[in-house]
């Protein structure tokens, strides 16, 4: 097992090069929501597969994310860092050109392989170069602040980009962003490694990518032609199949991608577990906001951007509470209350009507759910980190993102199919009020959702007095 090296100088640096790595990715998630409608005008997106835009990335990104993670571990981090943003910057720039659907999606996947790459190594470089204790505390509360934060920061820049300039630009914002992460990681990162591993587990990638892509694309198809159409029953087949396939490898492969004795640590599987509902709410969430702003309250994509001032707020001010609070009151107790704002948040947002305004129906959801977003999202990550050994470093950092990044995919496409099917069984004259009648059925299951989160938090995150020092109290001097 390799022990953390002796501090750099430069730490400053350092966290700045892999919390703008950790934004970047974050905020690839959400940054297209609000250019999702210039996108399918001008490119001539259907409905049903507009969502792809979405999860092309998420789903790369979360399938992978735990092989990114080895990847790391095999070549070196510093090196594998630099590739992965070469490759996010060379597609963004592709993407940005795209000229019909398959080209974005295919862009939006490539980035998603990139930020599997970046994501798992900007937590473990945190890991291996700080020291435990009050150090590496303060620098993985940031760069969890950073990842709550990352994803209203998006929707905003998204609004701005594409009012301003056009869509392209929500690719294309990302070649400065690597530059600059290059810059600052080429001076302040070394090459560090945690456990070595011999060889990649691609089979058990592959499979567990297969699985969730056939899954979410069940969904989507039952929403278009279904839920008892060929296609969709053949996809939830191929994904049960997959998945059966993937732990049987797991279990016997001489180094897995997961090593599934992990999730015998309580703070590991239950972090995952609400990890996945967190991504679902906050996936699904702004990409059904973005929506509402712009096809009922009939905003531009700069005022829809706008509009989520507030979210950004909140984000920034429940992530920046959360160390503190959690070092007072404890983890559970602040997971439970940031689950149980957001869930109330969303079930806000599902009372939309035609009458909807900014000030009156849309402003104060987006406070209380914001602010559980942040509350919830960075207690959940100390808590997933909590006493994790060095050698695997990577593995939890990677699961930690993966967990949330699949929910988020497999509950948006879940969601569109939801708010599709509400909207054609509307009996509503006016197609706008069957509209909103679907978005608020998409609202209302995402709060449900969140409930269910919430309440396994008061169930199952261990008293204070049961786990380690929460790693984000030192988030904020």
């Amino acid at each position: 097992m390799t022990e953390p090296q002796e501090v750099p100088r430069r730490t400053g640096l350092l966290l700045a090069a892999v919390c703008l790595c950790q934004v970047m990715v974050v905020l690839d998630v959400s940054v297209v929501n609000v250019a999702l409608p210039s996108i399918a005008k001008d490119l001539s997106f259907s409905p049903g597969s507009l969502s792809w835009v979405v999860n092309a990335y998420t789903l790369l990104f979360g399938g992978l994310l735990l092989l990114g993670g080895r990847f790391g571990d095999l070549i070196g981090h510093r090196r594998a860092l630099f590739l992965g943003l070469g490759v996010f910057g060379v597609v963004s720039v592709l993407g940005g050109l795209a000229q019909d659907p398959g080209q974005l999606i295919a862009a939006r996947a490539a980035q998603g392989l990139a930020s599997a790459v970046l994501a798992p190594l900007s937590l473990t470089i945190i890991m291996v170069t700080f020291p435990e204790g009050k150090e590496r505390s303060r620098a993985i509360g940031i760069w969890a602040m950073v990842a709550a934060s990352g994803s209203a920061l998006g929707v905003l820049l998204g609004g701005v980009l594409t009012e301003w300039l056009s869509w392209r630009w929500v690719m294309w914002v990302n070649a400065p962003i690597v530059l600059l992460a290059l810059a600052l990681g080429w001076t302040s990162i070394h090459d560090t490694r945690t456990a070595r591993p011999s060889r990649l587990d691609v089979p058990g990638a592959v499979l567990v990518t297969l699985a969730l892509t056939s899954l979410v694309n069940g969904a989507i198809r039952a929403g278009e032609d279904g839920w008892g159409s060929a296609w969709a029953l053949g996809s939830f087949g191929l994904a049960a199949l997959s998945g059966a396939v993937f732990i049987w490898w797991e279990l016997r492969v001489p180094e897995p991608l997961i090593r599934l004795g992990v999730f015998q640590s309580r703070p590991v599987w239950v972090a995952n577990l609400i990890s996945a509902f967190i991504g679902a709410s906050a996936v699904a969430g702004f990409y059904f906001a973005s929506l509402v702003l712009q096809d009922v309250l009939g905003y531009s994509p700069l005022q829809a951007g706008a509009a989520f001032l507030p979210f950004c707020a909140g984000t920034v001010l429940g992530a920046m509470l959360s160390g503190r609070l959690s070092a007072r009151f404890g983890l559970r107790s602040v997971m439970t209350v940031g689950l149980l704002c957001s869930a109330i948040g969303m079930g806000l947002f599902g009372q939309m009507h035609l009458d909807a305004t900014f000030l009156g129906t849309f402003l104060l959801p987006s406070i209380i759910a914001s602010v559980g977003v942040g509350l919830s999202m960075v207690a959940n990550t100390s808590l997933g980190t909590t006493g994790a050994q060095q050698h695997e470093a990577g593995l939890v950092s990677g699961l930690i993102n993966a967990s949330r990044q699949c929910g988020g995919s497999l509950a948006l496409a879940a969601l569109a199919t939801v708010a599709l099917s509400a909207t054609r069984a509307s009996s509503a004259g006016d197609p706008l009020e069957a509209l909103i009648q679907g978005y608020d059925r998409a609202f209302q299951v995402t709060a449900a959702l969140t409930l269910v989160a919430a309440v396994l938090a008061f169930l199952y995150v261990p008293r204070p007095d049961a786990v380690q020092e929460p790693v984000a109290e030192q988030a904020v001097s």
